[in-house]
């Protein structure tokens, strides 16, 4: 089957219309207030539900939250987490929690933020921060270690203290 095109006219061969139109549009954005942020000094205010990079919390004790089952781990579609848990031997340290882990690190490069972690964990060890601003100067600085993702949690104050009594 074949389509017959109508001819184009004088004035739509001279792409004047067209010419019109963009400057049209330019005039009409040129003349619209502008808002500019004052970007460090001024944040932009985030939604709720929003999600952000992944931190860990110590429970009101001081003793870390995350018992190293792993569900985080391998929950996490990008594999941007990695657990090394303690192996059968106890760590007196951590008082009576069963096993805090060896080593808790998360690439924040590879992280893409979804949230399947804070759902995963059954202890409410890891949450999801509501800041967007991370820089860093080198990707191993981009890798936050078990001490640099405590650092940004802090203390979780919750009414079930799991591991008082066990």
């Amino acid at each position: 089957m074949k389509v017959k095109q109508q001819p184009l006219t004088l004035w739509e061969r001279l792409y004047l219309p067209a010419v019109l139109e963009g400057f049209r549009v330019t005039a009409r954005h040129f003349f619209r207030r502008k808002v500019t942020m004052q970007y460090p000094e001024e944040k932009w205010v985030v939604p709720e539900g929003y999600r952000g990079a992944p931190y860990l919390v110590r429970d009101p004790e001081g003793r870390i939250k995350c018992v190293s089952c792993q569900l985080c781990e391998f929950v996490c579609p990008p594999k941007a987490i990695r657990i090394v848990p303690p192996g059968p031997a106890p760590n007196p340290a951590a008082g009576r929690v069963e096993k805090a882990p060896l080593e808790f690190e998360i690439d924040m490069l590879r992280c893409i933020f979804c949230g399947y972690c804070q759902e995963a964990c059954p202890e409410e060890a890891i949450f999801l921060m509501r800041d967007y601003s991370f820089t860093g100067l080198s990707r191993p600085e981009m890798i936050y270690p078990l001490d640099r993702l405590l650092e940004l949690g802090g203390t979780h104050a919750d009414s079930v203290w799991k591991w008082r009594n066990k």
